[in-house]
């Protein structure tokens, strides 16, 4: 980024990352939709300021959540906490293109079912109350183990959920003046 920026904008731009990222969770679950959203404003904040704030925001959104509607979703916090640091180190290394943001997106993709799905598990019993459960009954009913039948439809969930969401930050970053872009959208412009 071109400019420093003030602590008290961070924090500012740190909770309102949170909400977003709370707010598109409750509308995913309330339509039931397979695919999330909910780790848009850690996406950003990990790229834009690295993998703590990044780590401190996907935990504060999981223990957020779980004081408004109820603990079973605090395990997921490792989740989320996952996802900022692994987006932020990334950028922290690679350069800040479509195609890194396309392979980043797929690593958070699998790493996000690899922790997401023995905590599915052990509190929900491997189901997640969207259409996806379909195919989780399908492949346990088939023979997998529960915990097969339960990855494979998340992979399939998280890869468009995670991809997807790092392709809107990406644009986002993209759209907003040269002097407010993250530091690896500058090193990447500056490296061309």
């Amino acid at each position: 980024m071109n400019r420093e920026i003030s602590n008290t904008t961070r924090l500012m731009m740190c909770g309102l990352a949170i909400a977003i990222n709370i707010v598109l969770g409750i509308i995913m679950a309330a339509i039931k939709f397979p695919v999330y959203l909910d780790t848009i404003g850690t996406i950003f904040i990990a790229v834009y300021f690295g993998p703590w704030y990044g780590a401190a925001v996907g935990g504060t959104t999981n223990f957020m959540t779980a004081l408004l509607y109820g603990m079973t979703d605090m395990p997921f916090m490792l989740v989320n906490i996952a996802i900022g640091l692994v987006i932020g180190f990334l950028f922290r290394k690679i350069k800040f293109t479509f195609l890194n943001v396309l392979i980043a997106g797929t690593i958070v993709g699998i790493v996000a079912p690899v922790i997401g799905t023995p905590i599915g598990i052990a509190v929900y019993g491997g189901l997640t109350g969207t259409v996806s459960d379909v195919a989780v009954i399908w492949l346990k009913q088939s023979g997998a183990s529960i915990f097969t039948a339960s990855f494979l439809p998340k992979l399939a969930n998280n890869l468009i959920d995670k991809i997807g969401s790092c392709s809107i930050i990406f644009l986002l970053v993209k759209a907003m003046p040269g002097a407010l872009k993250p530091k690896c959208w500058i090193k990447r412009r500056a490296e061309a």
